[in-house]
């Protein structure tokens, strides 16, 4: 490729609503355009490194024997009403009417179609198992798209659905995937982690989310150095404390504490650590009636230690909260606890309420919380003594550093990553209402046990920039850079030798396979380079006058502080080494 037959258009500053990395780079590389909040157009430069995403995964998803399709972006309703999701999947779900007044919806997953390709031809156990996926738009209603098309409304995906006779051949197709994605992942060159991330409603532990490692990146992703654990926020569980409770050694004492309604206001005016000191978070359950109507109210209180954060997930394992609860209103609060949020606690309830201690609380002593009166908590509480043993223990918390890991082979630590890709065994999530069912041997109907794969394919060119930049632009990896080698000759338009050897070297690399840019756009060497380093490609070629009359070429990667010199006649084999490296 030559620069004067392709599109270029680099800009010095970035706009004013670019907040992160990605964004910036990838707009001032004129490799997207915003169109409206979060639609944007895929320019020439772009849309090369969308593309060579796309053929990785499409290579390693046909080797693992899945078969490629493509369905449509806008959708009837009647399929997504058979599942229920018309009505809960809220205002993400873009829904629309054609002329005839009929419901449409513009796809924001295709789990629907799908199934009902599954129940119209696969009809028999000898079609099992199966896996189709495509590769396709989609559309969510982000109320507030952010992080150009880290957080778009408009992104493509590549989405994967198996469909088996039974859970044993479903997990069978499930590993089959979390294998292809780790080769996808390893061919893109970028620092990642398969991390095991929570079912859901489902349950079980067939989830894993696949998550580019960046400091910029939205997820905190658990892991231990000496081990292969590795989880997402939710999923992540240390092993329970080893300690057992301590006795009491403090009379417990109503101390007054003006003005200061957090945990780490209260140990800083008590000059104790933060770890002796109990949150407290009041959350309900309402009971429904027939037509929907609140018909009763559970309060509950869940105690968590001062320097813990509570899990919103994990919570919602808890017997009790498992369908479904809320925060408490500041109203039920005062009915139950007699005072505001920030001094609260477990002593001299209002009205009872159901309490659940985190692991770690249980095993405290000696411990602080609210006393259920404005400017005053407890000091020197103690389970037993001051208060019944808590209804219920349960894993409650955040991981932080220095957790021990669950497998037991060291201690936990946190990184940031952002997710591009998820594998999830579905089971007869949608199989069963949508009636998709195929014969056994006896000829008996029997739902299909589906799973789900899915890799976002305009975000991980953004991922992969969060993670490879530095302050003149992006350093892609070279699976996936617009162009692999850029050859910058410097005066080609004045000098027929230097282009006579750029033009040469530029054949001599595409007849290679090598994907090659030639710039030959006359640019100045400052701006010319500047261009090349802010789109990122990993490779350059320097050619000039001076260097040819010494025989010589200049090679450098994005990531070299300075460019090696080359002979002139072993530039083609250099740089095929180099990619080969």
């Amino acid at each position: 490729m030559k620069a004067s037959q392709f599109f270029i258009s680099t800009l010095k500053e970035a706009p004013a609503d670019a907040e992160v990395v990605s964004h910036r780079l990838m707009t001032r590389a004129g490799m997207i355009k915003k169109l409206g909040a979060g639609i944007y157009t895929y320019m020439p430069m772009g849309l090369r490194v969308i593309r060579k995403v796309e053929a990785i995964v499409r290579e390693e998803m046909n080797r693992a024997g899945a078969v490629e399709l493509l369905m449509p972006v806008v959708q009837p309703a009647e399929y997504w009403q058979e599942t229920g999701r018309w009505e809960k999947m809220g205002p993400e779900l873009m829904r629309v009417k054609d002329r005839h007044e009929r419901d449409y919806i513009i796809q924001p997953t295709s789990e629907e179609v799908v199934t009902d390709v599954a129940r119209q031809e696969l009809r028999s156990y000898k079609q099992l198992p199966r896996n189709f996926y495509h590769i396709q738009t989609k559309f969510r209603d982000e109320r507030r798209p952010r992080f150009g098309v880290m957080r778009s409304r408009e992104f493509i995906m590549k989405d994967a659905y198996s469909f088996d006779r039974d859970a044993a051949s479903a997990k069978g197709s499930y590993q089959v995937m979390a294998q292809a994605y780790r080769r996808i992942f390893d061919r893109f060159g970028l620092t990642y982690r398969a991390v095991a991330a929570d079912s859901g409603a489902i349950g079980g532990d067939l989830s894993e989310e696949f998550q580019v490692i960046a400091a910029t990146g939205e997820d905190a992703i658990v892991y231990c150095p000496d081990s292969d654990y590795a989880a997402n926020m939710e999923k992540a569980e240390a092993l329970a404390p080893q300690k057992s409770r301590g006795s009491a050694t403090a009379a417990l004492t109503k101390t007054p504490t003006p003005g200061k309604s957090t945990c780490g206001e209260v140990a800083e005016l008590l000059k104790v650590p933060l770890d002796t000191t109990v949150k407290s978070l009041v959350l309900a359950t309402d009971e429904l009636g027939a037509k929907g109507e609140v018909v009763g109210t559970q309060v509950w209180l869940l105690l968590v230690r001062g320097d813990h954060d509570m899990n919103e997930i994990k919570v919602g394992k808890v017997p009790g909260l498992d369908n479904g609860f809320r925060f408490a209103t500041n109203a039920e609060i005062v009915e139950h606890f007699g005072t505001k949020p920030g001094y609260l606690g477990p002593i001299g309830l209002k009205k009872p309420v159901r309490i659940v201690a985190d692991r770690d609380v249980a095993v405290m002593s000696d411990w602080i919380c609210g006393a259920n009166e404005e400017d005053f908590h407890f000091t020197g509480v103690n389970w037993g003594r001051d208060l019944p043993e808590p209804e219920a223990v349960a894993d409650l918390r955040n991981i932080v550093e220095g957790d021990r890991s669950p497998d037991g082979k060291g201690v936990l630590a946190i990184e940031r990553g952002i997710e591009v890709g998820h594998v999830f065994y579905l089971g007869t999530k949608y199989s069963q209402p949508m009636n998709a069912v195929y014969l056994d041997e006896s000829g008996k109907p029997q739902p299909m046990e589906m799973g789900c794969y899915g890799i976002g394919i305009t975000r991980l060119p953004a991922a992969a920039i969060e993670q490879n930049h530095d302050e003149r632009g992006i350093i892609w990896p070279d699976a996936i850079a617009p162009f692999t080698v850029v050859i910058c000759p410097i005066g080609m338009d004045r000098s027929a030798q230097v282009r006579a050897a750029a033009e040469q070297l530029h054949d001599e690399l595409l007849a290679a396979g090598v994907d090659v840019m030639l710039d030959d756009r006359g640019e100045r060497p400052g701006a010319m380079f500047a261009d090349w380093e802010l789109i990122g490609v990993p490779h350059r070629v320097v050619i000039s006058d001076r260097g040819l009359k010494e025989g010589q070429l200049e090679y450098q990667h994005r990531r070299d502080a300075a460019a090696t010199k080359v002979p002139a006649g072993e530039m083609l084999a250099f740089v095929k080494g180099r990619l080969q490296a």
